[in-house]
């Protein structure tokens, strides 16, 4: 049985203007008086707008969806008694000029001084998942395997389509605005776990980045679990999108171990053609086409069922191919969360934007 567990990033937003609340110390506050919280369950973010919530390990996609919709529910009353609406939105739609309040600690506030700008311009959320691997060979092993489908994913899941008040054309600006730090993007292919290691340690070594926490690839091994973080997807509008990306990623960290084990050759996918494929994803999310791991588009809907077949004997291994296949067809059929938040702009205007984003936010799971 392969475990998982997930980890949300939310924003607070102003109830009356819509503009991210810096409320995130009065949050916490109030959600210590939640006794459907833990301590340990929700953690402050770079900016005190931010906050971010981390499920158990889980054996089941119910227990996923079961606990994100209690830490949703939870947070959510306890944004309500400070005056603030808790959003899953994964970029700020709305935003005041001027410089943000960071969470003031050691790490924070020297993540500012290399990057003010950028750190001003982090109002951005994702959803990582993290999968159990047996070790870091396979691990690594996983990461080459699964590197050609963060695009999909990144398709699926787009729901950051406006920044400052206006419209930025894309399905995840959150994907763009986190892929301007130094070590960002789609993953490299690795030779082997201590070619991981080496090249990691490098970059730490050698000044790039403060410290291996600020390995900000879709993909990654975690530092502290035995795990495979996929940290490609905006965070979801709904609990039960965030169940289905769950599921899908691992399916895809179970078919890759299958294969490794099985001495299937790695697929390659050149590192120019996975940076293009990932910003065209950002770009068009499922409206249109996506860039395949050839390099020549493929149909986004096309794209997203071939991911759903490549999955499937993982899926099926664990119960999942029923659920995870209606959630993708759903999602298909009535659009990402970026697709979803402009229609509501259109149809109710930017208050409503803003209401209908919290009360997405806190949505009970759906028994279809």
């Amino acid at each position: 049985m392969i475990t998982l567990g997930v980890e949300e990033e939310y924003l607070l937003l102003d109830e009356a203007s819509g503009y991210p609340a810096p409320a995130a110390d009065e949050v916490c506050r109030a959600a210590g008086m939640q006794p459907a919280l833990a301590s340990a369950e929700v953690q402050h973010e770079l900016l005190l707008a931010q906050l971010e919530v981390a499920t158990p390990v889980c054996e089941t996609l119910d227990e996923v969806g079961g606990h994100l919709l209690r830490l949703r529910h939870s947070l959510g009353e306890a944004a309500s008694q400070v005056g603030c609406l808790l959003a899953a939105t994964a970029a700020a739609p709305f935003r005041q000029e001027g410089p943000a309040v960071i969470t003031d600690t050691p790490r924070y506030r020297g993540l500012y001084e290399d990057a003010p700008q950028l750190v001003d311009e982090q109002l951005i959320n994702g959803m990582h998942v993290h999968v159990g691997v047996p070790d870091r060979v396979t691990g690594v092993a996983v990461l080459n395997r699964l590197r050609r489908w963060l695009p999909v994913l990144v398709a699926l899941s787009g729901n950051s389509p406006f920044w400052g008040g206006r419209d930025t054309g894309f399905a995840s600006w959150r994907t763009v605005v986190f892929g301007r730090w130094p070590v960002s993007g789609p993953p490299p292919a690795f030779a082997d776990a201590a070619d991981y290691e080496r090249r990691v340690r490098g970059l730490v070594t050698g000044g790039v980045i403060r410290d291996v926490h600020q390995v900000y690839w879709q993909a990654r091994l975690s530092e502290r679990y035995s795990t495979v973080e996929v940290r490609a997807s905006d965070v979801q509008l709904r609990v039960e999108e965030a169940v289905m990306l769950a599921g899908l990623i691992r399916g895809l960290t179970q078919t890759a171990i299958w294969r490794h084990e099985a001495g299937e050759p790695e697929p390659e996918t050149l590192p120019e053609i996975a940076s293009a494929a990932g910003w065209h994803a950002a770009r068009y999310g499922l409206d249109g086409s996506l860039i395949g791991a050839e390099g020549r588009p493929v149909a986004a809907r096309e794209a997203a069922r071939a991911l759903l077949r490549h999955v499937q004997p993982a899926l099926a291994e664990y119960g999942d191919v029923d659920q995870v296949t209606a959630l993708v067809e759903r999602t298909l059929d009535e659009g990402n969360g970026s697709q979803r938040q402009r229609t509501a702009l259109a149809d109710c205007g930017q208050r409503g934007l803003v209401r209908f984003i919290a009360a997405e936010t806190t949505k009970d799971l759906e028994t279809r």
